[in-house]
């Protein structure tokens, strides 16, 4: 038993080191450069621990104030440790994400064990969750949902070791509501669970002595009562505001096309048309948000999202299916095995739940068919299956052929994580070089080295919105930049028109190409230039550079590309 034990901890260990190794060998290098979104956390972090305040002004909030929309607080301030040693930087944003993932191997090793009893199931879950491209990719990036993950995953293990040591319903209530601090789809799936968590194990619960119930209760109003009161009636409600199917501008327009295909068919023409009662009731805004929610609910579980493309967004997935090809037989297996398995009725239907469930949240948000970040609820109950089918179906084989097929499927998924591997490093950093927003560190730090006998230096808004990468990579002193935030356009700058500014910084461009604006910049100021405005590859023909302007520098893309030029004027 004692070897048994001793084996099972070392590969459990390698396990460990291996997910570490994928989650934070050259974390800082690729994905190639902190996105908007990373590098707002970023300067949030860096404003409350300069000021304890978000940089909009508000002191510790529980939603945070950005630019484009609220954020939830949870990994924002889990974040000001790393930021106050690393600075706003890749690892000083990334790291807890990449902790967070590491730590979750473990804990659904844990999880898988606590509610099987099946020890090598356990390991074969932790070991597939380790390769996963999904939880790696969001495992290296500044995404939030790492930490609802492990939360999430806590939380349940908790739950389910407090049948045996009822303490744990303490642990459970505590990580289980703290998952809505993190992310928004918790706030929507998480009361959903422990509502059937409730129902479920009712009879085990009302066992648990009363004292640990009601710390356990008390716990779940006092943590959940302010992001559900926020959410509600504060910030937390806009977001979603934005993005729920239930605000699409085009639902009007929709409807109406929908009706007047309806009376054309009739036979009736001309404008104006009156639909019937009929046409109400099936084309309206109701029928439309129905008809989107259970599309990307189908979406969710296509093998076009799960095995082929992944997320189209080339921040959320490579491009190569959010699972291994391979994985959909074991995957297949494992549906088909566990519901037949002798594994408690209540485990299997707690599965299901977590697996169908899970899209709900993104389901009814307008693009939610396909976002791998919204829909990564349902990555854990997907690698349990997939272990339990390669479990089970290793198990099924006759003796005498365990061999070959424990080879041959594990030569197939070396193959798959070799090439994937292999696009990871070689051709993502190129191909996703723009949705990283690369080129602006280069940028901001340059104006940085250079500003000095600079009486105004104009950062481009022609792309991206500038401001949160000046004030992120310039690392710009927080509470200065919350006396003069929000910013708005109140500058007359000659040559650019009205443009915002804080101190000798503005944010704005000229109109037409470097040969139209080229007299609006002169030797006092100094401008960064997206590529695209200018237009003509000065890194290439520096000589085609306008006569009434000076090239300071060309900053490019990890491809060789141009990204931004960097601009003074000729006295």
């Amino acid at each position: 038993m004692a070897k048994v034990f001793s084996r099972t901890k070392v590969v459990l260990i390698a396990i460990i080191l291996i997910a570490s190794f994928l989650r934070l060998w050259n974390l800082s290098s690729n994905p190639p450069s902190l996105f908007g979104d990373e590098l707002d956390l970023g300067y949030q972090a860096y404003s409350i621990l300069k000021t304890g305040r978000d940089y909009y002004g508000n002191f510790m909030p529980i939603h945070f104030h950005s630019l484009a929309e609220w954020r939830t607080p949870l990994y924002l301030y889990s974040a000001v440790p790393t930021v106050a040693i690393f600075g706003i930087s890749p690892l000083g944003v990334r790291l807890p994400a990449a902790i967070f993932g590491i730590l979750s191997i473990y804990v659904f090793y844990l999880l898988v064990k606590q509610i099987t009893n099946y020890q090598s199931l356990a390991t074969i879950a932790s070991a597939v969750l380790t390769f996963s491209p999904w939880h790696i990719q969001y495992s290296r990036a500044g995404f939030e949902v790492t930490l609802m993950l492990l939360l999430l995953l806590l939380g349940l293990y908790f739950f389910f070791k407090s049948f045996h040591n009822s303490k744990f319903i303490i642990h459970s209530s505590i990580c289980l509501v703290l998952t809505p601090w993190v992310y928004s789809t918790a706030k929507l799936f998480t009361p959903l669970l422990l509502l059937f968590l409730l129902l479920v194990w009712w009879k085990e619960i009302v066992k648990i002595p009363k004292k640990y119930l009601i710390f356990a209760i008390v716990a779940l109003v006092i943590i959940g009562g302010p992001i559900a009161l926020s959410t509600l009636y504060g910030g937390g409600s806009q977001r979603f505001g934005y993005i729920s199917v239930f605000s699409d501008p085009t639902t009007e327009t929709e409807v109406g096309v929908a009706r007047g295909i309806d009376a054309k068919a009739r036979g009736e023409s001309g404008t104006g048309l009156t639909p019937t009662f009929f046409d109400r009731v099936v084309h309206n805004k109701y029928t439309f948000w129905g008809k989107g929610i259970v599309t990307n609910y189908l979406k969710s579980f296509s093998t076009d999202f799960l095995f082929v493309k992944g997320d189209l967004n080339l921040r959320h997935s490579i491009g190569i299916g959010e699972l291994y090809k391979i994985e959909l037989i074991p995957l297949i297996l494992g549906l088909i095995l566990f519901s037949i398995s002798k594994i408690d009725k209540r485990i299997k239907l707690f599965m299901f739940f977590w697996l169908f469930a899970g899209p709900m949240p993104s389901a009814i948000t307008r693009d939610g068919g396909y976002h791998a970040t919204r829909l990564i609820l349902i990555l854990p109950p997907l690698i349990f299956l997939i272990s339990y089918g390669l479990y089970e179906g290793f198990n099924l084989v006759a003796k005498k052929w365990k061999l070959v097929f424990l080879a041959s499927y594990l030569l197939l998924f070396i193959v798959s994580f070799v090439s994937y591997q292999h696009t990871y490093w070689s051709h993502y950093p190129f191909e996703s070089e723009r949705w990283w927003h690369a080129g602006f560190k280069e940028g901001i730090k340059s104006i940085k080295e250079l500003q000095v006998g600079f009486e105004k230096v104009v950062i481009s808004s022609r792309g991206e919105p500038p401001w949160i990468f000046f004030a992120g990579w310039y690392e710009y002193p927080p509470k200065d930049w919350q006396n003069n935030f929000p910013i708005g356009n109140d500058i007359d700058l000659p040559g650019f028109g009205k443009v915002s500014h804080i101190d000798k910084f503005y944010f704005g461009s000229p109109s037409g190409g470097v040969y139209d604006w080229g007299g609006a910049v002169d030797s006092k100021t100094l401008y960064l230039a997206t590529a695209k405005e200018v237009n003509v590859n000065l890194m290439q023909e520096p000589e085609r550079t306008p006569g009434n302007l000076t090239l300071l520098k060309a900053i490019a893309y990890p491809s060789g590309e141009p990204a931004f030029y960097l601009f003074t004027g000729k006295k």
